[in-house]
């Protein structure tokens, strides 16, 4: 049970550093900018990315509880390390054209870390598709912005 809540803890934690360290940018900048079509109020995405990140921090756990699990696992540990830097480039920074490739490579490493945790645990890979989804979506939404707002 504590490594299932330290999984989890540590997925919101990476949540919750995001949003402290982007706050500023998330009320005052991110509402002046152009929206692409579809894009959710603000308020969807800190519930949205909770379960998330929960879903993920599960994911870890299930593949943790498998032997040989350790080159699964630090995969996951690099893409939850692209997942906390995104946030960074795109509104610390205010760059989304920056954070176009680190949200790139987010969904390279999710994607790969998926396909190792399949023959781990198929609960798990399966937990990490809504994230995949999403982060798809959230890809969709940081080239939208990048391109309406270039000037």
């Amino acid at each position: 049970m504590a490594a299932l809540i330290g999984f989890v803890g540590l997925c919101l934690l990476v949540g919750a550093a995001g949003g402290a360290l982007t706050a500023d940018a998330v009320r005052q900048w991110y509402p002046s900018l152009i929206a692409p079509p579809l894009t959710p109020p603000p308020w969807v995405f800190a519930p949205v990315w909770t379960l998330l990140y929960i879903m993920i921090g599960v994911s870890a756990w299930l593949v943790w509880l498998r032997p040989g699990s350790y080159p699964a696992l630090r995969l996951w540990g690099w893409q939850l390390a692209a997942n906390a830097v995104w946030p960074a480039a795109f509104f610390g920074m205010r760059n989304p054209m920056l954070g176009l490739p680190v949200i790139g490579l987010m969904l390279l490493l999710t994607g790969v870390t998926i396909r190792a945790f399949h023959p781990r645990s198929l609960p798990a890979a399966l937990l990490l598709l809504p994230y995949l989804a999403w982060s798809l979506f959230a890809t969709y939404l940081n080239a939208g912005f990048w391109w309406l707002n270039r000037s």
